[in-house]
């Protein structure tokens, strides 16, 4: 491939505007009373985006962006100079509501269908990713209603024949699918493992191995994040635990997007998978500490690697 014009791009089929509520001792059933909110533009592909943006890389985004509502996303890749590929479609796009319990370290999601697009729509969004050319695409989050469960596969094939190196980060059928097109990296979290497999990975050994089966599969680096426990990095030739420190921490939400985009950063910097694996965990402690620091690699003496 001649040089890209972009080093990453991401794909957001299914945005949305994450309006996330504190609510210390957060209680189902019960009257809550709210600590604090925000309102912003998000989605797994929209976070990945900007978070590899941020870092100093050439980001496009492509996707569905309601009509009726796209001005938040435009002005958040103004911001942070991503070029806006994306669709408008009819409609607005989805809210998801997202609970956040400090006292309790827990998070609740509570997630909105999508505008469904039509199916010039689709059409269009596959021609616009035809004609980026990208070091790297990332494929990211749910379908909204009415696009293929096989999307994000034949999006992976076509990117790949090009010499796109694609990351995919989704669940449920849509991976299985994707896993089938041999995606260079896939970053599921145990319980999105354990449903695309239909085991019970009740010890570190049993990701390890059905991680590794992955691999012979033919993707290049399987990712399983596993919450406190760390996440766990696997390719052909070697495999890595990073465990991180104990934190305060502010909310979960975006942890995973932030763990792909520090993982894309590092293969955009060449780097190996110790520090690859370091990096893709301090960008993940960054979007969840309390106290976020600016600089990601000042987390790096904190974060454990060691062999699974």
């Amino acid at each position: 491939m001649n040089q890209a014009a972009f080093d990453c791009l991401c794909v957001a089929l299914n945005p949305a505007i994450d309006h996330s509520l504190s609510i210390p001792h957060f209680a189902a059933g019960k009257v809550n009373r709210v600590a604090a909110e925000e309102s912003r533009p998000a989605g797994k592909g929209v976070n990945v985006g900007v978070a590899v943006a941020r870092a100093g890389f050439r980001v496009a985004v492509s996707g569905f962006l309601g009509e009726d509502n796209a001005g938040s996303f435009e002005s958040l890749f103004r911001k942070y100079a991503v070029v806006d590929e994306c669709v408008r479609i009819a409609g607005a796009t989805r809210t998801g509501i997202k609970i956040t319990d400090p006292a309790n370290q827990t998070t609740t999601d509570i997630n909105f269908p999508g505008a469904e697009p039509t199916a010039d729509d689709v059409a269009g969004l596959r021609e616009r990713i035809a004609n980026l050319d990208a070091r790297w695409a990332v494929l990211a989050g749910s379908l909204p209603p009415g696009v293929p469960v096989s999307i994000y596969a034949e999006l992976t094939a076509d990117l790949m024949r090009r010499g796109t190196r694609v990351a995919v980060d989704t669940s449920d059928r849509p991976l299985q699918f994707a896993i089938a097109a041999k995606p260079s990296v896939i970053k599921p979290n145990i319980h999105e493992l354990e449903a695309i497999t239909g085991r019970s990975l009740k010890t570190r050994a049993d990701v390890l191995k059905t991680a590794r089966e992955l691999v012979q599969g033919g993707i290049e680096c399987v990712i399983v994040s596993m919450g406190a426990e760390g996440a766990l990095f696997v390719t052909a030739a070697e495999a890595l635990l990073a465990v991180p420190p104990q934190l305060l921490i502010r909310t979960t939400v975006g942890a995973g997007d932030a763990m792909v985009a520090g993982w894309i950063a590092a293969s955009l910097r060449g780097l190996p998978l110790e520090k690859a694996a370091r990096l893709a965990t301090a960008f993940s402690l960054a979007a969840i500490d309390v106290s976020p620091r600016d600089e990601p690699r000042s987390y790096f003496p904190c974060i454990q690697i060691t062999q699974p």
